[in-house]
């Protein structure tokens, strides 16, 4: 058994250069479109509008050498470690969102705001699992 990864489709969005890109999702940004290689189009039933998924994708053109970075809301000169930032560059520059379907079919989901540029590499879609976050007790 290898690491292989295989992309299951891309990601459509109007940003075509990092400068445009947020660092973040947008909850109220453009509508993007998540479109799924034909083989894999039987893996979405079930899913429905409304309902909220996780998408993780794959960023290229990163620095997957970085452990720690300054990050962008942070005031100082400080590093920060890679795993406790949203940053691409990272040992493996995979991303993860969380957003609500706003419709779906053919092949296509359509969700709102995502962070990344045009024709981004899918690697997965699960369905969220929304809770409050559990607490350690004092």
């Amino acid at each position: 058994m290898t690491g292989e990864l295989i992309y299951i489709g891309h990601i459509e969005t109007p940003y075509f250069d990092v400068e445009d890109c947020p660092n973040n999702i947008q909850p109220e940004g453009p509508e993007c479109k998540v479109i799924l290689k034909h083989d894999y189009w039987a893996g979405l039933k079930g899913l429905q509008p409304g309902q909220a998924i996780m998408l993780l994708y794959w960023f290229e053109n990163t620095q997957r050498s970085l452990i720690q970075q300054k990050g962008c809301s942070h005031s100082t000169d400080d590093l920060i470690g890679s795993f406790a930032l949203r940053s691409p560059h990272r040992p493996n520059p995979i991303a993860v969102s969380q957003l609500p379907i706003l419709s779906i079919g053919d092949g296509v989901i359509t969700v709102r705001g995502l962070d990344c540029l045009n024709e981004t590499k899918l690697l997965d879609i699960k369905p969220a699992i929304l809770h409050e976050a559990v607490r350690p007790k004092p």
